[in-house]
């Protein structure tokens, strides 16, 4: 890992020297951030690090500065403050200490003072307000075009980044499996989530995204947060990941019992194949827009198959009546952010590319390149809400109401593995674990 890490901030000192280049600026300040504070109360949220500043080096906590010049070795100000309230465990030797030129300090003041803002410097991070007062100018608050030109950049990972995914992936498994056996073993939501989290050795805080343990009917609901104390459900959709130094996995699957209905066990079954064809689909050039639609066409011959609808998939999608089954995005950028940037962006300097009006939600309209990460994540739906429209439609005969209103208790399918695109294809970073 840690030849694997030094790799890394070569390749992150290289791009940042080419953005400032770039952009006119001779100094880049990234900062970790701030404590955030509920409104009208003396409670904060848990902190996560700038992304940025993240993608550099895995130092939890707030208010610590990160220097980088080009010909420079990049600097690292830790703020360690002397605190009894809570525990201030000191840095050691982690693997990434050689990178860097470390300082230590007891407050953010200090840190300030030791990062000399000469030139014309560029600040990244949530408190711009602080950087103007240690005279930053205001164009050099985070950037627009700086700040694009860095997210493009992270949309390619690096050697160290998809082992540090890998290990997040294997974290996760060991989740997954605790989380389906005891679901099989008749647990309820928090019991199963409670599984979830020891097997993964972490608290709750501590995952990349809140989990999603949805019995029966609740997978319905596509971002689920409830935890029920009643257990013995027929369907288990569990949506949850892990970190490691920061990384992020993003897995979900879907188990049933055999007292589910035959038909939806059916339909998880075919999901599952339906998932892994379009990770084979996966390949550089290929826009991701035009995986999204295929999964439509997928799913609408799917649905045909099992009876749901009376038309199959070219049709189906054509005329949107995959779209109340299938309401989200196929996928999503994966990294230090769950949801991780440069999804809509159009270049390497910025601009956006809307996703298609008919599937307002998908969150990548990039082309498909080498060294990305992504999800693959289709999903079916029995969602009365997103279907009462079409009970009295031109197309409510092409509904099979009979099937659908048997499977709405399953509440729904959802299969995710999240994938390595290489030069001739991609690899599955999920599947050998789970």
């Amino acid at each position: 890992m840690r030849e694997l890490y030094r790799s890394h901030v070569a390749a992150r000192q290289a791009a940042a020297e080419r953005a400032l280049a770039e952009t006119g600026f001779t100094t880049l300040v990234l900062h970790s951030g701030t404590q955030f504070h509920y409104f009208g109360d003396d409670m904060h949220a848990p902190h996560h690090s700038n992304p940025h500043f993240a993608s550099w080096v895995p130092l939890a906590g707030d208010e610590h500065l990160l220097l980088i010049r080009p010909g420079e070795r990049p600097k690292l100000v830790r703020v360690a403050p002397e605190d009894y309230w809570y525990e201030q465990a000191p840095l050691g030797e982690p693997f990434w200490l050689g990178e860097f030129d470390v300082e230590e300090v007891g407050t953010p003041a200090e840190a300030w003072d030791r990062v000399k803002t000469k030139g014309y410097v560029a600040y990244m991070g949530d408190a711009p307000s602080v950087a103007r007062r240690h005279g930053i100018e205001e164009s050099g608050l985070n950037p627009e075009k700086l700040v694009a030109v860095l997210d493009w950049g992270r949309s390619f990972k690096t050697d160290y980044e998809v082992a540090c995914m890998e290990q997040a992936e294997q974290a996760a498994a060991r989740g997954h499996r605790a989380a389906r056996e005891a679901f099989e073993a008749g647990a309820s939501e928090l019991q199963i989530h409670h599984a979830y989290v020891a097997a993964v050795g972490c608290v709750d805080h501590q995952l990349p995204y809140e989990s999603i343990v949805a019995l029966d009917e609740k997978g319905a609901i596509l971002h689920y947060l409830g935890k029920r104390d009643t257990g013995g459900g027929k369907v288990l959709l569990i949506d949850s990941g892990a970190t490691h130094n920061g990384y992020a996995s993003d897995i979900t699957r879907t188990w049933t019992t055999a007292a589910c209905d035959s038909r939806f066990r059916e339909l998880v079954s075919g999901m599952d194949a339906l998932q892994q064809g379009l990770c084979d689909e996966v390949q550089p050039g290929l826009p991701y827009p035009d995986l999204h639609r295929l999964a439509h066409v997928r799913i609408g011959d799917l649905l045909q198959r099992l009876g749901v609808l009376h038309v199959a998939g070219e049709d189906a999608a054509a005329k949107g009546l995959t779209r109340p089954f299938f309401p989200h995005g196929l996928g999503h950028f994966l990294g230090i952010q769950v949801h991780d940037v440069a999804g809509h962006q159009a270049t390497p300097t910025g601009g956006r590319n809307e996703p298609p009006s008919e599937h307002p939600f998908l969150r990548t309209t990039r082309t498909i390149e080498e060294h990305q990460v992504f999800t693959i994540e289709p999903g079916v739906y029995f969602i009365p809400m997103l279907l009462r429209e079409h009970r009295s439609g031109a197309d409510a005969g092409l509904f099979d109401w009979d099937t659908i209103d048997a499977l709405t208790p399953c509440g729904g399918v959802r299969i995710e593995d999240n994938v390595l695109v290489t030069a001739d294809g991609h690899r599955n970073l999920t599947r050998p674990y789970i």
